[in-house]
């Protein structure tokens, strides 16, 4: 197949519209990356190119696409890549089953200035998701599933953050390659280590704006979304020990918190009537947030059929991270 190394550059650079290089790292052609590309083509602003990473070299549909095949390596290892070849000033890092809205570049590149050397934004279910996506989008927007870190799913107030998934993250390419790219031992993960240097070592600042904005495909519930959060649950514990400044935080502990005393408050039963009781009330509380968050949910989307799957999805989240965070404080070292 024909390797095609055009550059998409929809105008030449004029005054403050600076060069954008969106990167896209993934396996193999699929239709989300076809969506991806699609939105990106779309996009309203003059002056960027599109560099994909396959695998293996593929014919793209569009001869604006530049593609760099990488083989079989992760997606750290992919955009680390693209950062030598990419000719933008500013890197715009988006994950293959994402897809921006039209305003995204236009409205992330005037947040940048010589203290923001990064900028990122939340990425939210679309509404063309199944059922089972829009459940797990759900788990991880609610208050009750996401905790203080909804905003990356649902637009939030803009804040400065010390950490954000590379889903929907741009940064300056100086920056980028004075941090000597991402940290590839760490997947999931990497984003983590290169937010904490950017933020601590390099002293710059991360920008989270919610207009900076991506619609992000979720996994389905039950077993991939579940595989998903277990990979989160191991990283962050074993982070917790590794990179303590940003991972050291109670947010991280609370799931595990909660499943231990589900698992062990019964036993207050033979210890203390009143306690027992205080035990019982805490559970019917949580119980009660469950249902109304997913009852919330089915009529946000008049959809009943959400209500047991946001409920289940919920308490497997919270039960799994709990348990495999403990695995990860207790491992010595992560396999890559």
């Amino acid at each position: 197949m024909t390797r095609h190394n055009t550059i998409v550059t929809s105008a030449p650079v004029s005054g403050d519209c600076v060069k954008v290089s969106i990167i896209v790292p993934f396996k193999e052609d699929n239709g989300y990356v076809q969506e991806c590309v699609k939105y990106c083509l779309s996009l309203d602003y003059p002056n960027f190119e599109l560099v994909l990473l396959p695998d293996e070299l593929f014919t793209p549909t569009d001869a604006r696409e530049r593609v760099v095949p990488t083989g079989p390596v992760g997606p750290a290892e992919k955009r680390d890549q693209a950062i030598e070849i990419s000719t933008g000033e500013i890197l715009a890092f988006i994950d293959d089953d994402a897809y921006p809205r039209s305003d995204w570049l236009k409205n992330a590149v005037p947040l940048f200035s010589e203290s923001v050397a990064a900028v990122c934004g939340p990425g939210v279910t679309p509404p063309s998701d199944g059922i089972l996506q829009k459940a797990s989008g759900v788990v991880f927007s609610s208050w009750l599933g996401g905790g203080n870190m909804t905003y990356r799913y649902i637009p939030g107030p803009g804040r400065e953050v010390d950490d954000y998934p590379s889903c929907n993250f741009l940064i300056r390419k100086d920056v980028m390659q004075a941090l000597g790219g991402f940290d590839t031992h760490y997947w999931p993960g990497e984003d983590t280590k290169l937010c904490l240097d950017l933020t601590k070592k390099l002293g710059k600042k991360i920008l989270y704006s919610p207009d900076v904005f991506v619609y992000h495909h979720r996994r389905n519930l039950f077993i991939p979304h579940l595989k998903q959060i277990g990979r989160y649950a191991v990283h962050r514990g074993f982070f917790v020990k590794k990179f303590p400044e940003t991972s050291f935080r109670l947010g991280y502990f609370i799931p595990t918190l909660f499943t231990l005393g589900l698992l062990l408050g019964w036993s207050s039963y033979f210890i203390n009537a009143t306690l027992f009781m205080l035990y019982l009330a805490a559970i019917g509380l949580y119980f009660i947030g469950v249902c109304f968050t997913a009852a919330a949910a089915g009529v946000h989307d008049s959809d009943i059929r959400l209500f047991p799957l946001v409920a289940g999805g919920i308490i497997a989240t919270h039960i799994l991270y709990g348990l495999l965070f403990v695995k990860g404080l207790l491992i010595r070292s992560l396999e890559q």
